[in-house]
């Protein structure tokens, strides 16, 4: 990404967007439709396939129930949705754009250089890949300074995470006007630092998914094991903190240091397919200086008691808490 001396771009701040387009219809492309008009947003919407409209109108009217439980903004409604017949009557009054195409690099770079021609000028544009870095989808654009990535993860409209990141041609104030304006259309924002084959939380969902192919594929474990090991175990865990913070605690009071200097040698153990990288002193010492900056003051007691709220929330959220007097 290079920098600019420009003012920030767009003709609008992230705060005073009242007007979206979402570009592509389908599954994840309606989600963010739902979640924009959940938000108060009026959003335009274009998909090339015959039957978008009733198609985008029965999703998001199928997520309504959901938002609602979740809280609408003032004056959200469905009512604010237009679809429209053309890309161009989509896009033309826009003052944010959410690209969300098929995962095909060439149809990508065509279709944000006529995004690029047709939105007014310095209109963020963000595309939901879930793996193309941008340098490679805004080489058509003519100008591709204001071209960013927004990846969500599935349905938009109801998971927070958002992952920004620009491509080498994109200007970092683009960059940071979109992370702001997730941010302010209650996003929770993840702003990389530089493009990531997969950006992040693919890269750890497909790591864990390989595994379980594999242990499927070796007999070592079922369909229903594998998914049981997540959901009645660290995946009530992760639904509060993460696996590094997770695994700080895991070392006691000592935190990371201790864990890593406990459990560091099972590194070398055959545990996973994956390769492990070498735990020198650098990796050690930027592991542990993380987890110290992600526990922001907090102790380990402080921790642990918020991981214990949060893992008894989870579980009566999801009715597995059994009431007094149950008895298995």
């Amino acid at each position: 990404m290079h920098s600019s001396e420009t003012t920030a771009p767009g003709t609008t701040s992230p705060e005073n967007v009242r007007r979206v387009a979402c570009v592509g219809a389908g599954v994840i492309g309606g989600g963010w439709a739902a979640h924009f008009l959940a938000r108060g947003y009026d959003v335009t919407a274009w998909d090339p396939a015959p039957d978008a409209g009733p198609k985008l109108r029965r999703l998001v009217d199928a997520a309504w129930p959901a938002l609602t439980s979740l809280g609408l903004a003032e004056g959200a409604s469905t009512d604010r949705l237009t679809v429209t017949d053309t890309l161009e009557q989509a896009v033309a009054d826009a003052q944010f754009v959410q690209e969300s195409a098929p995962e095909k690099l060439d149809l990508k770079r065509d279709l944000l250089a006529r995004l690029d021609a047709a939105t007014p000028p310095g209109v963020v544009t963000a595309s939901s890949t879930s793996g193309y870095p941008m340098t490679d989808m805004q080489t058509a654009a003519a100008d591709p300074s204001r071209l960013v990535v927004g990846h969500p993860f599935n349905p938009p409209y109801l998971i927070p995470l958002v992952e920004v990141v620009g491509g080498e041609r994109t200007d970092a104030a683009a960059v940071a006007w979109a992370s702001r304006f997730y941010e302010v259309a209650g996003k929770s924002v993840i702003t990389m630092d530089h493009e990531v084959p997969g950006f992040i939380a693919n890269r750890l969902q497909e790591a864990l998914w390989r595994e379980a192919l594999h242990m499927v594929a070796s007999g070592e474990a079922t369909v229903r094991d594998i998914d049981l090991s997540i959901t009645e175990g660290p995946g009530l865990r992760w639904a509060v903190m993460g696996p590094m913070l997770t695994f700080a605690l895991a070392g006691g009071e000592g935190g990371m240091a201790h864990m890593l200097d406990h459990f560091g040698p099972s590194l070398k153990s055959p545990w996973t397919r994956l390769e492990a990288p070498e735990l020198d002193k650098e990796l050690y010492d930027a592991v542990v200086a993380g987890c110290d900056e992600a526990a922001d003051g907090r102790s380990i007691a402080d921790l642990v008691a918020e991981r214990d709220r949060g893992v008894i929330d989870v579980l009566r959220a999801t009715g597995r808490l059994h009431r007094e007097g149950d008895s298995r």
